[in-house]
């Protein structure tokens, strides 16, 4: 029913009989409604509630039965007969239901359905009963187990339900849909749109759905589609009631009036035959409930909430002697209900009592009812009790009935046999998405079941970490509201903003004022940029990697050498991994563990950093340990294998970061099983106390060194799967202690936060003495503390807050294979002496050498930043000074900052991912000369992939032996590209554009021309590159590359992959040759080259004037060289020939650069010329150029 229009004296029942109750009137109702109707402001007192006896029925009469209390002092709100069972069904406002069996309503089940909520609408099925409250719908059965409990979204509001078949149903209420949910999978399979929101009431015919409003109308609907079909506006203010039988439908309400709404005492009657209203009936009562109970004829009973009920035909005139009175013991009645016999009525009034009505003394509620079940009494014979301490009790005490039958616990050996559950079909998912690596598959998890478990319907986010990930953040630029939580500027994520002229006219500077090199943030999954930087500034690490060639098209340790050049060679200028992050997109390792985020992933911060990062960490260490165990070296790649890194046994890698253990796995039958391992890295494992005692960093990573657990394994002895326990002992500890501090959940964070604190307080006592806990010290106490009496300097307040992680940890191998972890300060290195002299003896200390974070921004999603203690090697190399510095890195935001920062980790934004310990001394350990792998064997002819190529299609010929380029000679450049990702822009409100994310290039041609010897002009390097990422645009115009040039299958160019191209740039530049091109910064760039700018030369720098326009090449070439270039496409020969003829023009006009003011004559000229043809050049039948000097002789054809 609809509760519009109940008395609000139902928010004021009975308080001091369920005092536990605090029941809430339903917001929805009207307090204007039945005002004069008046409660007791004392309750009713249990022993007075009058529970009649039985009394005698006069047939065909109804008459009050029997009279139950179903939960004192609690409204009913819900009363249903049991349409399979003999059994009453009522709900209370308390979320309670209780369940009565036969007529004398003998209580038969009560459970609580919902702790808050009021139960609405009760659903008998052939298994359970359904319930439904405000934004839930729970399946039970008769005796109260949970067969299913489906939650709704909090913003439904629930009131009513309607069962369209034996698995189908329909819920309804307040907003402005009705959802249809599939019984057996439990889910909701369609949602139809309401027109008219407040669905309170449903009801179903053989011909439509009947779809009941708050608002008094009553809607029609079909029964395939739910569209609808006819609308009765029943009642102006709000409905009630109403009830289909046949051809009519009857319905009452309320109606507006000057006052509020006011009860109608008629009735609305529809023929359904003719969609239209008959006469309305007009009762003696005020009509809240209302049903059809067809026996010879269509009667109706209209119940009023007062206790009154009036039978009468609906086409007929209602006659007051057919009204009788409903006893309540509380003052309304608040639920009615009719059996499907006909036989019994049942009423539910506001004092928790219900009331049964019926016809004969021996009523069925169902034409055919199945047996109820009862619970079996329980049955305790008088046996002695048997105490099972005694282990001399004999069992025979136990009586057992003698039986010659077999007994149960006898199985059959057929069915007692070993028979394994078969292995489910792996998803047609990850079938379709598993790329094979020899018989290994990978996959990327579709998440459509937990592992080893019965598939369950998994939450959308799997986000623990989420609400700790979750801080508030202030925008950018309220540096003056200092109260406002904040992240430092400088941990902030940086972006690059773009202009019309690209990167040109960034500041990177403005970020980074050392001559180290930052990382560009824009490629995708670079988020990885702070590990790479921890790498590189690993001495050793850098050194062996750079001395790494081997031939896989796509290596890791390859490409991350070549990056490390490239950071070499810059001047703090940002480089970009591009080529590196295209080879690590390519490793299926990568993709099953997830480290490949997709874009949108990327820009909108789904994905948990901290993990990713840890993971990724673990993944490449991984990697280039494999990387670095191929022994077999190529010939035309032998320099790496001269490296003296390489040995004959593990991998230089291995022997950096790789701790040899000893796993020892004891069973509890005494059996000890014992196998080596070694592992690359360490993962924190925290204590499960949860006390604020004080725990020694040191202490928490002995524990996850020598990790101690219990867990199920195989015991050869046992020859079973047994509880066992598992040790691990150091037998060697790595020159590079790699941690991964998987703080990934509040608990782990209130773990450092707490430490931090505990450490705190012992650091000011240690500093300043005793100091009790309520005092504070003030700013020039602390600069008495640090006064120059002491030998050290006292550490400012503001460097001891959040610090719990030490500069340097002391380990120490016993001979017992244990191991000592403990924390190591200066001080302790004068008590002990030097850490060199103690190696000999086991004894090793780490130094802190780089923390990564995870910067926790809801703005941007958040970043990771890295904190690196720069060591002395490096800053000989770019500064010249030898010293030791900790730096910021934060993509290309490169900043000197204090060492303690770099232990500081602020748990609200700043939380510690990634830790890297060395040994003392480390460098002194291994030779770390460089020698470049790179041989000129890479410059000689080559196979290309292309299967269709022909030598007469051949574009290049590759130089001769004495043709090798010497330093300084010069090499016409030149590259075209092709598009993967399209550019991100968007439009401001003044008509301007702003790129948001520039587009994302590859290359796709590589051209070098000779400048200078007999084969002058003639192209020594012509390289298509194949490349295995989708194009989204050829470029056709301006690259003059068609689709299927880079297809290996199809094209009919010289195709190689990038990597070899690369190796040949690579070659020439450390060389020492001079490129000449027009516009090859972009080129570079795009390549992923770092060519020193002295042996750059660009026509497009060498032809221009200070704050004017750079010059096309193409009308560079008709000015100076009466050259018609780039007609319908670009051609990469085309134009580095041309490039070269330029620049030999340019010396020509400068006379090798001694007379500038000559040049910058001839300068003004071109742009005075320019401006006059709008920088185009003239068509074949017009002007001719103004020069028509020959620069150098002709170029041989090919």
């Amino acid at each position: 029913m609809n509760f519009e229009g109940l008395d609000p004296g139902l928010a004021e029942y009975a308080p001091a009989m369920h005092s536990a109750l605090d029941p809430v009137l339903d917001a929805h109702l009207n307090p204007s409604l039945l005002q004069n109707v008046e409660l007791d402001p004392e309750g009713v007192a249990l022993e007075a509630l009058p529970v009649q006896e039985s009394v005698h029925i006069m047939e065909g009469v109804y008459s009050e039965l029997h009279s139950v209390v179903a939960e004192v002092g609690v409204p009913v709100t819900v009363s249903h007969f049991d349409l399979h069972e003999e059994m009453l069904w009522v709900g209370s406002h308390g979320g309670h239901a209780t369940s009565f069996f036969g007529p004398t309503l003998e209580r038969y089940s009560s459970f609580q359905v919902n702790s808050s909520d009021e139960i609405r609408q009760i659903q008998s099925l052939e298994n359970g009963i359904l319930f439904l409250t405000k934004n839930n719908l729970k399946y039970m059965a008769r005796g109260g187990l949970i067969i299913f409990d489906y939650l709704l979204d909090e913003s439904e509001d629930m009131h009513s339900l309607l069962l369209t078949d034996s698995s189908m149903l329909l819920v309804g209420g307040l907003q402005n849909h009705i959802l249809e949910i599939d019984l057996n999978t439990v889910q909701e399979t369609q949602k139809y749109a309401v027109e008219t929101p407040g669905v309170a009431i449903m009801r179903q015919t053989n011909r439509f759905f009947f779809c009941g409003h708050t608002s008094g109308k009553i809607s029609l609907r079909d029964l395939r589609t739910f569209k609808v079909e006819h609308e009765f506006d029943a009642f102006s203010g709000s409905l009630s009631d109403f009830d289909v039988h046949g051809n009519l439908l009857a319905s009452c309400g309320f109606s507006s009036r000057l006052t509020g709404l006011a009860c109608d005492r008629f009735l609305k009657v529809y023929d359904l035959r003719m969609m239209r209203a008959i006469t309305p009936l007009q009762v003696h009562v005020d009509p809240a409930f209302l049903r059809f109970i067809p026996t010879y004829t269509s009667r109706l009973a209209i119940i009023s909430q007062s206790g009154q009920c009036q039978f009468c035909e609906p086409t007929g005139l209602a006659n007051p002697a057919d009204i009788f009175h409903v006893n309540p013991v509380g003052p309304l009645l608040m639920t009615f209900d009719v059996s499907a016999s006909k036989q019994a009525l049942a009423f539910g009034d506001s004092e928790g009592c219900v009331h049964l009505w019926t016809d004969s003394p021996e009523p069925s509620f169902n034409p055919y009812s199945r047996e109820t079940e009862f619970a079996l009494p329980c049955l305790v014979d008088s046996l002695p009790p048997l105490d099972w301490s005694q282990d001399l009790l004999p069992l025979s005490l136990i009586p057992v009935p003698l039986t010659t039958d077999t007994l149960l616990s006898d199985w059959p050996a057929a069915n007692s046999a070993p028979a394994p559950r078969r292995a489910p079909p792996v998803d047609a998912e990850i079938l379709r998405t598993m790329k094979k690596v020899g018989f290994i598959g990978y996959a990327p998890n579709p998440r459509t079941r937990l592992r080893n478990q019965i598939p369950y319907r998994l939450k959308e986010s799997d986000s623990e970490f989420d609400s700790f990930s979750k801080v508030t953040e202030s925008p950018i630029g309220r540096e003056e509201e200092p109260h406002l939580h904040m992240v430092s500027k400088k941990y902030r994520k940086v972006t690059i903003k773009y202009s019309k002229l690209g990167l040109e006219d960034f500041d990177f500077k403005h970020y980074n004022k050392t001559l180290f090199a930052g990382l560009e943030p824009h490629i995708p999954n670079a988020y990885c940029n702070c590990m790479i930087q921890v790498l590189y500034f690993l001495e050793p690490v850098r050194c062996l990697i750079q001395n790494h060639l081997c031939q896989k098209e796509f290596c890791l340790a390859c490409e991350l050498g070549f990056l490390f050049h490239m950071l070499d060679l810059s001047r703090g200028d940002p480089c970009q991994g591009s080529n590196f992050l295209r080879a690590f997109r390519t490793i299926p390792e990568a993709s099953a563990l997830g480290l490949i985020l997709a874009d949108s992933d990327e820009a909108s911060g789904k994905g948990n950093l901290a993990r990713l990062i840890q993971r990724w960490n673990r993944f490449i260490l991984t990697q280039l340990h494999q990387d670095m165990q191929e022994l077999e070296v190529p010939q035309a790649y032998r320099g790496a294998a001269s490296s003296s890194f390489c040995s004959s046994g593990d991998s230089v890698i291995g022997q950096l970061f790789s701790c040899e253990m000893e796993n020892c796995s004891l069973c509890r039958c005494g059996s000890e099983t014992v196998r080596a391992s070694s592992t690359l890295l360490f993962t924190l494992s925290y204590p499960e106390d949860k006390t604020g005692k004080n725990c020694d960093f040191a202490q928490v990573l002995k524990r996850s060194i020598c990790l101690e657990q219990n867990t199920q394994a195989w015991c050869d002895n046992c020859e079973k799967y047994q509880p066992t326990i598992q040790t691990r002992n150091i037998r060697h500890l790595p020159d590079i202690l790699v941690i991964n501090c998987e703080v990934n959940s509040l608990k782990e964070a209130d773990f450092w936060r707490m430490q931090a604190d505990v450490a705190f307080k012992m650091a000011i006592k240690k500093h300043s003495g005793e100091i009790s806990k309520n005092t504070e010290l003030a700013l020039a106490d602390w600069k008495e503390l640090g006064s120059p009496e002491g030998m050290l300097r006292c550490p400012s307040i503001e460097e001891l807050k959040n610090v719990w992680l030490p500069f340097s940890i002391r380990m120490k191998l016993t001979k017992n294979k244990g191991l000592d972890v403990c924390n190591w300060t200066d001080g302790d290195e004068m008590q002990w002496g030097p850490a060199r002299a103690e190696e000999e003896h086991g004894v090793y200390v780490y130094d802190l050498m780089a923390t990564v974070v995870h910067i926790l921004d809801s703005r941007t999603g958040g970043s990771l930043v890295a904190h690196i203690k720069v060591g002395e090697t490096y800053h000989q190399r770019k500064e010249g000074v030898t010293h030791q510095q900790w730096y910021l890195f934060n993509d290309f935001l490169i900043e000197p900052i204090d060492k303690h920062e770099a232990v500081q980790f602020d748990m609200n934004w700043k939380v510690p991912a990634i830790l890297y310990y060395t040994k003392r001394n480390l460098n002194s350990k291994y030779n770390l000369n460089i020698k470049n792998p790179i041989e000129a064997s890479v410059l000689m002819a080559e196979a290309s992939l292309a299967r269709k190529q022909r030598k007469t299609h051949t574009t290049f010929i590759p130089l001769m032996l004495n043709e090798m380029p010497q330093v300084g000679d010069l090499v016409g450049l030149d590259a075209e590209f092709v598009t993967l990702n399209e550019e991100e822009a968007e439009l401001r409100s003044d008509g301007t554009k702003s790129t948001i994310k520039p587009s994302q290039m590859s290359v796709a041609r590589i051209t070098c021309v000779r400048g200078q010897g007999p084969n002058e002009g003639i192209p020594f390097i012509d390289d298509y590159i194949s490349t295995q990422e989708q194009v989204v645009d050829y470029l056709t115009q301006y690259s003059g590359i068609k689709p299927g040039d880079l297809d290996a299958k199809i094209s009919s160019k010289h195709l190689t992959t990038l990597k070899s191209t690369y190796l040949k740039l690579r070659f020439l530049i450390d060389i020492g040759v001079k490129f000449v091109g027009h516009g090859l910064q972009k080129d570079f760039r795009v390549i992923n080259l770092m060519v020193p700018k002295d042996q750059v030369l660009d026509t497009v720098y060498l032809f221009h004037m200070p704050r004017k326009r750079m010059i096309s090449l193409r009308f560079l070439a008709w000015y100076f060289l009466d050259l018609k270039i780039q007609g319908e496409t670009h051609d990469s020969i085309e134009d580095a020939r041309t490039a070269l003829q330029l620049y030999q023009k340019y010396l020509e006009l400068s006379k090798n650069g001694t007379e500038p003011e000559s040049f910058h004559k001839v300068l003004k000229g071109l742009y005075e010329k320019g401006r006059k043809m709008d920088w185009k050049v003239p068509e074949p039948e017009g002007q001719t150029s103004p020069k028509n000097a020959a620069v150098f002789p002709s170029v041989l054809a090919l």
